[in-house]
């Protein structure tokens, strides 16, 4: 698995949002993407997702259908839960768009196995940012096909950088290509240096998980 942005930038009515950006991330692998807060680096995430077409430029994404194999998670705006729902609701909705099973004694069977159960009828928007973030993106990680993860902006949430940078090192140690976006953070704060929104040259991702174990991720994920 492996989705590369060659020369990727983004436009709108007003406007760039992204200048011309490359980055290559394979399965096993973590980058981290610095931009300024706003839209621009939102827009790398959804173009890397498929979800936004580039201005110039390409996304090449190895395994399948872009759309199917990068899940992009908590997008504002896009793909983030409203706030007013429940907790459960909000899983109900996620599985069901998974196109798995969804019914109430499903969505308590997720919410416990992910020791959520507790916060079951809570509004989303008071679930604490750690939570909700561990949260969606276990249920994104667990859609049928998924290889690449793009976490949209985990630090808009929290300043505890560790819980989210922990929480996507995992996910690749487990063979998945992990790209988290961050804003709000600077950069001296962030644990490993990050690629730039906006830059051609950029530092190597860091591998989190043996080239076998991607590759045994990838097949097992085929097979599903």
């Amino acid at each position: 698995m492996r989705v590369q942005a060659d020369r990727v930038s983004v436009t709108g009515p007003h406007g760039t949002l992204l200048s011309p950006t490359s980055l290559t991330v394979s399965g096993g692998e973590l980058a981290l993407v610095h931009g300024e807060p706003g839209v621009g680096v939102t827009a790398f995430g959804l173009a890397l997702a498929g979800r936004l077409k580039p201005a110039t430029g390409t996304v090449t994404v190895e395994g399948g259908d872009p759309h199917k194999v990068v899940a992009i998670v908590d997008s504002p705006g896009v793909s983030e839960p409203d706030g007013a729902l429940s907790l459960q609701v909000v899983v109900g909705e996620e599985l069901e768009l998974a196109k798995r099973p969804a019914n109430k004694a499903a969505v308590a069977s997720w919410l416990a196995e992910h020791d959520a159960a507790a916060f079951a009828t809570t509004r989303f928007e008071n679930i604490d940012p750690v939570t909700r973030t561990r949260l969606l993106t276990a249920l994104a990680a667990g859609r049928e096909g998924v290889g690449v993860l793009v976490l949209d902006t985990p630090d808009r949430h929290t300043s505890d950088v560790d819980s989210w940078a922990r929480l996507a090192r995992e996910h690749a140690e487990r063979g998945l290509a992990v790209i988290v976006l961050t804003a709000t953070t600077p950069v001296s704060a962030l644990p490993e240096k990050p690629a730039r929104c906006g830059a051609l040259e950029q530092p190597d991702p860091v591998r989190c998980a043996p080239v076998e174990t991607a590759e045994i991720e990838e097949t097992s994920g085929d097979q599903e």
